[in-house]
């Protein structure tokens, strides 16, 4: 997500007012203490930065995961 951050040239706090999602919660999604965030507040994010979900989900980093429960 900081990846996204930087290429739609949004800060922290602009992404917070324009998802509804608070500060401290993008903190921790950003710095690895929130791991696991619920699909709503992915959804509000992605809302925020003006993608869908797929558009979020569809990278390498996801295309390359592997399962987790085999």
């Amino acid at each position: 997500m900081i990846i996204l951050c930087n290429e739609k040239k949004m800060s922290i706090h602009k992404l917070a007012m324009e998802s509804a999602v608070a500060p401290s919660t993008i903190k921790n999604i950003l710095y690895g203490k929130s791991q696991n965030p619920g699909i709503v507040t992915l959804k509000m994010l992605c809302d925020g930065m003006g993608l869908s979900l797929t558009e979020f989900f569809d990278t390498e980093e996801f295309r390359n995961l592997e399962q987790e429960i085999k």
